[in-house]
Protein backbone atom coordinates (compact mmCIF):
# COMPACT_ATOMS: atom_id res chain seq x y z
CA UNK A 1 0.00 0.00 0.00
CA UNK A 2 1.18 3.74 -0.99
CA UNK A 3 1.41 6.31 1.58
CA UNK A 4 2.73 10.10 1.42
CA UNK A 5 6.33 9.17 1.52
CA UNK A 6 6.32 7.33 -1.63
CA UNK A 7 4.12 9.80 -3.19
CA UNK A 8 6.60 12.18 -2.21
CA UNK A 9 9.54 10.20 -3.64
CA UNK A 10 7.56 10.39 -7.07
CA UNK A 11 7.40 13.71 -7.09
CA UNK A 12 10.41 15.10 -5.27
CA UNK A 13 7.46 17.09 -2.79
CA UNK A 14 8.07 16.69 1.30
CA UNK A 15 5.93 14.47 3.20
CA UNK A 16 4.24 17.37 4.93
CA UNK A 17 3.61 18.93 1.11
CA UNK A 18 2.10 15.75 -0.32
CA UNK A 19 -0.29 15.48 3.23
CA UNK A 20 -1.27 19.05 2.81
CA UNK A 21 -2.08 18.48 -1.05
CA UNK A 22 -4.17 15.31 -0.23
CA UNK A 23 -6.34 16.71 2.50
CA UNK A 24 -7.01 20.31 1.72
CA UNK A 25 -6.12 21.60 4.58
CA UNK A 26 -3.29 24.42 4.91
CA UNK A 27 -1.63 26.44 2.17
CA UNK A 28 -0.33 23.95 -0.72
CA UNK A 29 0.24 25.32 -4.01
CA UNK A 30 -2.02 24.81 -7.48
CA UNK A 31 1.24 23.24 -9.27
CA UNK A 32 2.15 21.09 -6.02
CA UNK A 33 -1.36 19.62 -5.38
CA UNK A 34 -1.80 18.28 -9.34
CA UNK A 35 1.49 16.67 -9.35
CA UNK A 36 0.32 14.99 -5.79
CA UNK A 37 -2.74 13.86 -6.89
CA UNK A 38 -1.71 12.39 -10.52
CA UNK A 39 1.46 10.50 -8.33
CA UNK A 40 -1.17 9.68 -5.97
CA UNK A 41 -3.58 7.91 -8.55
CA UNK A 42 -0.34 5.93 -10.59
CA UNK A 43 1.06 4.85 -7.26
CA UNK A 44 -3.13 3.41 -6.13
CA UNK A 45 -3.10 5.53 -3.16
CA UNK A 46 -5.98 5.11 -0.51
CA UNK A 47 -5.92 6.93 2.85
CA UNK A 48 -5.63 4.34 6.04
CA UNK A 49 -9.30 5.35 8.02
CA UNK A 50 -7.35 3.84 11.12
CA UNK A 51 -4.67 6.35 11.40
CA UNK A 52 -7.73 9.25 10.31
CA UNK A 53 -10.16 7.18 13.01
CA UNK A 54 -7.24 7.75 16.05
CA UNK A 55 -6.43 11.47 15.05
CA UNK A 56 -10.34 12.28 14.47
CA UNK A 57 -11.69 9.51 16.98
CA UNK A 58 -14.40 9.18 14.79
CA UNK A 59 -14.48 5.34 12.77
CA UNK A 60 -17.70 6.29 10.56
CA UNK A 61 -18.95 2.73 11.53
CA UNK A 62 -21.93 1.64 13.65
CA UNK A 63 -22.67 -1.72 15.36
CA UNK A 64 -25.65 -3.82 14.66
CA UNK A 65 -25.99 -6.48 16.84
CA UNK A 66 -28.79 -8.98 16.64
CA UNK A 67 -29.36 -12.64 18.12
CA UNK A 68 -30.57 -14.57 15.29
CA UNK A 69 -29.61 -13.68 11.73
CA UNK A 70 -31.85 -16.53 10.30
CA UNK A 71 -34.87 -14.85 11.50
CA UNK A 72 -36.35 -12.54 8.96
CA UNK A 73 -37.75 -10.56 11.70
CA UNK A 74 -34.56 -8.46 11.75
CA UNK A 75 -34.37 -7.85 8.21
CA UNK A 76 -36.51 -4.89 7.00
CA UNK A 77 -34.75 -3.81 10.56
CA UNK A 78 -31.36 -4.03 9.23
CA UNK A 79 -32.13 -2.32 5.79
CA UNK A 80 -33.71 1.08 7.51
CA UNK A 81 -30.54 1.31 9.94
CA UNK A 82 -28.37 0.79 7.05
CA UNK A 83 -30.44 3.46 5.30
CA UNK A 84 -29.95 5.79 8.27
CA UNK A 85 -26.54 5.80 8.28
CA UNK A 86 -25.43 5.67 4.65
CA UNK A 87 -27.24 9.03 4.76
CA UNK A 88 -25.33 10.27 7.26
CA UNK A 89 -21.59 8.41 5.76
CA UNK A 90 -21.90 5.71 7.90
CA UNK A 91 -21.18 2.13 7.97
CA UNK A 92 -23.05 -0.62 9.56
CA UNK A 93 -21.10 -3.64 11.02
CA UNK A 94 -23.27 -6.55 11.85
CA UNK A 95 -22.68 -8.78 14.72
CA UNK A 96 -24.11 -12.25 15.37
CA UNK A 97 -24.57 -12.90 18.94
CA UNK A 98 -26.71 -16.62 18.50
CA UNK A 99 -28.99 -15.66 21.40
CA UNK A 100 -26.22 -15.92 23.74
CA UNK A 101 -25.90 -13.64 26.88
CA UNK A 102 -22.24 -14.31 27.22
CA UNK A 103 -21.33 -13.59 23.54
CA UNK A 104 -23.27 -10.23 24.10
CA UNK A 105 -21.55 -9.38 27.16
CA UNK A 106 -18.10 -9.44 24.84
CA UNK A 107 -19.32 -8.04 22.26
CA UNK A 108 -20.60 -4.95 24.37
CA UNK A 109 -17.01 -5.00 26.13
CA UNK A 110 -15.44 -4.86 22.53
CA UNK A 111 -17.23 -0.92 22.22
CA UNK A 112 -14.40 -0.23 25.07
CA UNK A 113 -11.96 -0.75 21.71
CA UNK A 114 -13.19 2.32 20.10
CA UNK A 115 -13.69 0.08 16.49
CA UNK A 116 -17.12 1.90 16.00
CA UNK A 117 -18.76 5.40 17.17
CA UNK A 118 -21.96 3.28 18.86
CA UNK A 119 -24.11 0.56 18.57
CA UNK A 120 -27.41 -0.13 18.17
CA UNK A 121 -28.56 -3.83 20.09
CA UNK A 122 -31.03 -6.56 19.85
CA UNK A 123 -31.17 -8.94 22.88
CA UNK A 124 -33.90 -11.43 24.35
CA UNK A 125 -32.99 -10.30 28.00
CA UNK A 126 -31.94 -6.77 29.18
CA UNK A 127 -30.84 -8.55 32.73
CA UNK A 128 -28.84 -6.37 35.37
CA UNK A 129 -25.47 -8.11 34.03
CA UNK A 130 -25.81 -6.64 30.52
CA UNK A 131 -27.33 -3.50 31.20
CA UNK A 132 -23.62 -2.81 33.25
CA UNK A 133 -21.94 -3.63 30.84
CA UNK A 134 -23.52 -1.22 28.24
CA UNK A 135 -23.53 1.96 31.06
CA UNK A 136 -19.72 0.88 31.62
CA UNK A 137 -19.31 0.93 27.75
CA UNK A 138 -18.82 5.05 27.21
CA UNK A 139 -20.32 4.39 24.07
CA UNK A 140 -23.80 5.70 23.10
CA UNK A 141 -26.02 2.78 22.31
CA UNK A 142 -29.68 1.95 21.83
CA UNK A 143 -31.59 -0.89 22.33
CA UNK A 144 -34.52 -2.30 20.72
CA UNK A 145 -36.51 -3.43 24.03
CA UNK A 146 -38.06 -1.66 26.72
CA UNK A 147 -36.05 -0.51 29.73
CA UNK A 148 -37.71 0.39 32.59
CA UNK A 149 -34.84 1.36 35.16
CA UNK A 150 -32.68 4.65 33.92
CA UNK A 151 -32.15 7.99 34.61
CA UNK A 152 -32.48 11.22 32.80
CA UNK A 153 -28.61 10.75 31.16
CA UNK A 154 -27.76 7.14 30.64
CA UNK A 155 -25.07 6.57 27.37
CA UNK A 156 -28.18 4.51 25.72
CA UNK A 157 -31.63 5.53 24.22
CA UNK A 158 -34.98 3.45 23.81
CA UNK A 159 -36.35 2.29 20.14
CA UNK A 160 -39.33 -0.02 20.61
CA UNK A 161 -42.46 -2.00 19.93
CA UNK A 162 -44.82 -2.48 22.73
CA UNK A 163 -44.59 -6.87 22.85
CA UNK A 164 -47.04 -6.96 25.73
CA UNK A 165 -49.42 -4.99 23.86
CA UNK A 166 -48.54 -7.12 20.92
CA UNK A 167 -49.55 -10.65 22.62
CA UNK A 168 -52.66 -8.53 23.99
CA UNK A 169 -53.93 -7.26 20.63
CA UNK A 170 -53.43 -10.72 19.45
CA UNK A 171 -54.72 -12.91 22.48
CA UNK A 172 -58.20 -10.23 22.35
CA UNK A 173 -58.97 -10.61 18.44
CA UNK A 174 -59.36 -14.43 19.16
CA UNK A 175 -61.10 -13.73 22.45
CA UNK A 176 -63.45 -11.61 20.74
CA UNK A 177 -63.91 -14.03 17.48
CA UNK A 178 -65.88 -16.15 20.17
CA UNK A 179 -62.61 -18.36 20.93
CA UNK A 180 -62.77 -19.56 25.23
CA UNK A 181 -59.68 -21.57 25.02
CA UNK A 182 -56.79 -19.92 24.07
CA UNK A 183 -53.27 -20.96 24.15
CA UNK A 184 -49.64 -19.54 23.49
CA UNK A 185 -46.95 -20.71 22.01
CA UNK A 186 -43.90 -18.59 23.92
CA UNK A 187 -40.01 -18.54 24.35
CA UNK A 188 -38.37 -18.65 27.68
CA UNK A 189 -40.60 -17.27 30.29
CA UNK A 190 -37.70 -16.49 32.35
CA UNK A 191 -36.10 -13.89 29.57
CA UNK A 192 -37.66 -10.33 28.75
CA UNK A 193 -38.81 -11.33 25.24
CA UNK A 194 -40.68 -14.21 26.68
CA UNK A 195 -42.22 -12.77 30.02
CA UNK A 196 -43.22 -9.53 28.35
CA UNK A 197 -45.30 -11.62 26.02
CA UNK A 198 -46.74 -14.25 28.73
CA UNK A 199 -47.99 -10.80 30.19
CA UNK A 200 -50.21 -9.60 27.55
CA UNK A 201 -51.61 -12.32 27.35
CA UNK A 202 -52.50 -13.18 30.51
CA UNK A 203 -54.03 -9.12 30.78
CA UNK A 204 -56.22 -10.13 27.69
CA UNK A 205 -57.58 -13.28 29.66
CA UNK A 206 -58.07 -11.23 32.64
CA UNK A 207 -59.64 -7.90 30.87
CA UNK A 208 -61.95 -10.78 29.30
CA UNK A 209 -63.19 -12.26 32.34
CA UNK A 210 -60.85 -15.86 31.57
CA UNK A 211 -59.23 -17.68 33.81
CA UNK A 212 -55.15 -18.41 33.22
CA UNK A 213 -54.57 -22.07 32.35
CA UNK A 214 -50.83 -22.67 32.12
CA UNK A 215 -52.21 -25.72 30.65
CA UNK A 216 -52.69 -23.85 27.67
CA UNK A 217 -48.99 -22.35 27.18
CA UNK A 218 -46.51 -24.41 25.50
CA UNK A 219 -42.90 -23.50 25.82
CA UNK A 220 -40.52 -22.94 23.03
CA UNK A 221 -37.43 -20.71 21.82
CA UNK A 222 -38.48 -18.59 18.55
CA UNK A 223 -37.21 -20.92 16.13
CA UNK A 224 -39.34 -22.76 13.52
CA UNK A 225 -37.75 -25.68 14.65
CA UNK A 226 -38.76 -24.96 18.11
CA UNK A 227 -42.21 -24.51 17.25
CA UNK A 228 -42.81 -27.35 15.43
CA UNK A 229 -41.29 -29.73 17.67
CA UNK A 230 -42.75 -28.33 20.89
CA UNK A 231 -46.03 -27.91 19.55
CA UNK A 232 -45.83 -31.66 18.04
CA UNK A 233 -44.84 -32.82 22.07
CA UNK A 234 -48.08 -31.12 23.49
CA UNK A 235 -50.09 -32.68 20.64
CA UNK A 236 -49.03 -35.99 21.12
CA UNK A 237 -49.21 -35.80 24.75
CA UNK A 238 -52.85 -33.89 25.25
CA UNK A 239 -54.44 -33.29 21.71
CA UNK A 240 -56.00 -30.73 21.00
CA UNK A 241 -57.21 -28.40 23.60
CA UNK A 242 -57.69 -25.37 22.25
CA UNK A 243 -58.93 -23.42 19.58
CA UNK A 244 -56.89 -20.89 19.01
CA UNK A 245 -53.30 -20.24 19.28
CA UNK A 246 -51.01 -16.89 19.84
CA UNK A 247 -47.48 -18.10 18.62
CA UNK A 248 -44.96 -15.35 19.78
CA UNK A 249 -43.28 -14.83 16.31
CA UNK A 250 -43.67 -16.39 13.13
CA UNK A 251 -41.45 -18.57 12.70
CA UNK A 252 -42.81 -20.63 15.50
CA UNK A 253 -46.26 -20.04 14.06
CA UNK A 254 -44.97 -21.99 10.57
CA UNK A 255 -43.12 -24.77 12.99
CA UNK A 256 -47.01 -25.07 14.60
CA UNK A 257 -48.33 -25.33 10.81
CA UNK A 258 -46.24 -28.06 10.06
CA UNK A 259 -47.12 -29.82 13.22
CA UNK A 260 -50.81 -29.39 12.44
CA UNK A 261 -50.30 -30.51 9.09
CA UNK A 262 -48.97 -33.71 10.30
CA UNK A 263 -51.35 -34.25 13.02
CA UNK A 264 -54.17 -33.80 10.46
CA UNK A 265 -55.35 -30.83 12.05
CA UNK A 266 -57.23 -27.82 9.67
CA UNK A 267 -56.06 -24.52 9.97
CA UNK A 268 -58.28 -22.65 10.83
CA UNK A 269 -61.31 -24.85 10.80
CA UNK A 270 -59.96 -26.56 14.10
CA UNK A 271 -57.51 -24.20 15.23
CA UNK A 272 -57.28 -20.68 14.30
CA UNK A 273 -53.44 -18.96 14.72
CA UNK A 274 -52.33 -15.51 14.79
CA UNK A 275 -48.57 -14.63 14.93
CA UNK A 276 -46.56 -11.49 16.09
CA UNK A 277 -44.39 -10.16 13.72
CA UNK A 278 -45.94 -10.11 10.22
CA UNK A 279 -42.94 -10.83 7.96
CA UNK A 280 -43.27 -12.32 4.57
CA UNK A 281 -43.55 -15.46 5.61
CA UNK A 282 -47.02 -14.79 7.06
CA UNK A 283 -48.60 -14.45 3.38
CA UNK A 284 -46.23 -17.31 1.97
CA UNK A 285 -47.80 -19.66 4.48
CA UNK A 286 -51.10 -21.79 3.90
CA UNK A 287 -53.51 -20.50 4.66
CA UNK A 288 -52.34 -17.20 5.01
CA UNK A 289 -51.25 -16.23 8.42
CA UNK A 290 -52.95 -12.90 10.47
CA UNK A 291 -49.92 -11.67 12.18
CA UNK A 292 -49.73 -8.50 14.66
CA UNK A 293 -47.19 -6.23 13.11
CA UNK A 294 -44.08 -5.60 15.22
CA UNK A 295 -43.26 -2.41 13.12
CA UNK A 296 -39.81 -3.33 12.14
CA UNK A 297 -38.75 -0.55 9.90
CA UNK A 298 -40.01 2.09 12.09
CA UNK A 299 -37.72 0.28 15.03
CA UNK A 300 -34.94 0.14 13.08
CA UNK A 301 -35.14 3.85 11.46
CA UNK A 302 -35.81 5.57 15.02
CA UNK A 303 -32.78 3.42 16.57
CA UNK A 304 -30.35 4.71 13.72
CA UNK A 305 -31.99 8.29 14.29
CA UNK A 306 -31.29 8.11 17.99
CA UNK A 307 -27.89 6.83 17.49
CA UNK A 308 -26.93 9.73 15.53
CA UNK A 309 -28.35 12.03 17.46
CA UNK A 310 -25.96 11.13 19.92
CA UNK A 311 -22.69 10.45 18.09
CA UNK A 312 -23.19 13.69 15.78
CA UNK A 313 -24.90 16.60 17.94
CA UNK A 314 -23.65 15.05 21.14
CA UNK A 315 -27.67 14.90 23.10
CA UNK A 316 -26.49 13.45 26.50
CA UNK A 317 -29.98 12.56 27.81
CA UNK A 318 -32.39 9.61 27.58
CA UNK A 319 -34.86 9.07 25.27
CA UNK A 320 -37.41 6.47 24.56
CA UNK A 321 -39.59 5.68 21.59
CA UNK A 322 -42.79 3.19 22.29
CA UNK A 323 -44.45 2.05 18.85
CA UNK A 324 -47.92 0.53 18.82
CA UNK A 325 -48.17 -2.65 17.29
CA UNK A 326 -51.05 -3.64 14.94
CA UNK A 327 -53.06 -6.63 14.08
CA UNK A 328 -53.57 -7.60 9.91
CA UNK A 329 -55.99 -9.82 9.44
CA UNK A 330 -55.54 -12.90 6.94
CA UNK A 331 -56.92 -16.07 6.54
CA UNK A 332 -55.65 -18.12 9.51
CA UNK A 333 -58.74 -17.24 12.00
CA UNK A 334 -62.46 -18.29 11.96
CA UNK A 335 -65.08 -17.01 14.10
CA UNK A 336 -66.04 -19.42 16.60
Amino acid sequence: MSTIYDIGKETGLSPSTVARALSGRGYCSEEAKIKVERAAKRLNYVPVQAAKSLKNKITKKVMFCIPDIYNPYYFDMMREVNNVLEKQGYYMILAHTGHNAEKEMEIVDSLKERFVDGMIILSFNFDDRLMEKIRTSGMPVVLTNHYDSFSDEENFDCAYVDYRKAAYIATEYLLRKGHKKVGLLVGDIEEQMGYERLEGYQKALEDSHISYNEKLVVHSDFTKEGGYEKYSEYLGQKGLTMTGLVACNDLMGIGCLQACREKKIVVPDQLSIVTLDNTDYCSCAYPELTSVDMRQKQVGQNAAELLMERIQQGRRYTKMISLMPRLVERNSVVDM
